[in-house]
């Protein structure tokens, strides 16, 4: 398959440009856009066969299911029914924006899309271009992150292009992604709004709107083998460059001496190491790549899967990630290198 590049400006779109990313998706077929979030693969969520290519394009598991985007918040009647008020509150406070929100589905809205489940999930972008090119489409979305599965998600079209390059129609390069990691998803079918898989939009965010949502208990583990997950993120490998990564985690200075005796024994070993820095100044490790991923929580996002991409350009075999726990956005940077470790967690 020979893959369409298309380079758009977000801040001056050329709309006839942008038409044939539009029409390859109303003819059934893959194209890789911009969000906010990350990078998205996009098929048209009412063609089966098209939401299908995605499952092959990215070697995706049929159990996990993919997020419906839209452009517009009267949408949301369009693809799910019985849409609770709670969900009206959040989708006015934070839509367009990095948030999905899981409701009872149409009876139209495939199976293939929603991983069996009754449930569909709903985001609007806020991304200009994501959000044109879902208008001039003419139809709903289906997009998970636009790099093979397991992978870490794409943050710049360069990502795509390693991972999706003859494998789609069309990649559309809208520069970097803002946010980083991928959208916060809530699940409003219950009593109270419960966070599966934190983002951009924090638990504190959502608090604010309504006091009694939820953190999931498995944000920060896996659910079982059996269990069919709700949301995109909570059941198989995240995120995971080709380096085994290890996050030590607690008081500053205990992380960097755990570290650096972690990084001796490992060079020791004859391994290739990276760091990946939490507190803002460098530090002096033994090891062959160290990436600063600035103090603040939302900086650590912004910067976390195209440092772990990094690490694989330079053939890094391990990589130990320094993190304090905290709230706000630091949850969802937890979340994301919990994944992407496979749980090794190291608290001191």
């Amino acid at each position: 398959m020979n893959t369409q590049m298309i380079k758009i400006n977000p801040e001056e779109i050329d709309k006839n440009t942008l038409k044939e990313a539009a029409k390859i998706l109303g003819e059934g077929g893959l194209v890789a856009f911009p969000t906010e979030t990350v990078y998205g693969l996009g098929a048209n969520a009412l063609d089966e066969d098209a939401v299908k290519g995605i499952f092959v394009a990215k070697g995706r598991p049929s159990d996990n299911p993919l997020i419906v985007h839209i452009a517009e918040k009267d949408d949301v009647y369009k693809i799910a029914i019985n849409v609770p008020q709670m969900a009206q509150k959040l989708i006015d406070a934070f839509s367009p924006g990095p948030l999905t929100v899981i409701l009872k589905k149409q009876p139209f809205v495939s199976s293939i899309v929603t991983g069996g489940l009754d449930t569909v999930a709903i985001r609007i972008p806020a991304h200009p271009i994501a959000r044109e090119l879902i208008r001039l489409s003419g139809v709903p979305v289906a997009a998970p992150s636009a790099n093979l599965s397991g992978k870490p998600s794409p943050t710049m079209a360069k990502h795509v292009i390693e991972d999706m390059n003859g494998r789609i129609d069309c990649i559309i390069d809208g520069g970097p992604c803002s946010v980083g990691l991928e959208s916060t998803v809530v699940d409003m079918t219950g009593q109270c709004p419960v966070i599966l898989r934190p983002g951009g939009v924090t638990l504190e965010d959502i608090k604010q709107i309504i006091p009694t949502a939820l953190l999931d208990s498995h944000v920060l583990s896996s659910i079982s083998s059996a269990e069919a997950p709700r949301s995109p993120g909570m059941k198989y490998k995240h995120y995971a460059p080709k380096a085994e990564v290890t996050v030590v985690e607690g008081e500053h200075t205990k992380v960097r001496e755990k570290i650096r005796q972690l990084c001796s024994l490992a060079k020791a070993d004859g391994k290739k190491v990276g760091v990946i820095v939490r507190y803002g100044e460098e530090a002096s490790y033994p090891a062959d790549c160290v990436l600063t991923a600035g103090y603040e929580s939302t900086s650590y996002a912004a910067s976390l899967f195209a440092n772990l991409r990094k690490f694989d350009e330079n053939g890094i075999e391990v990589v130990f990630a320094e993190f304090k726990s905290e709230a706000g956005m630091g949850v969802a940077v937890q979340n994301r290198l919990y994944k992407a470790a496979n749980n090794r967690v190291i608290h001191v």
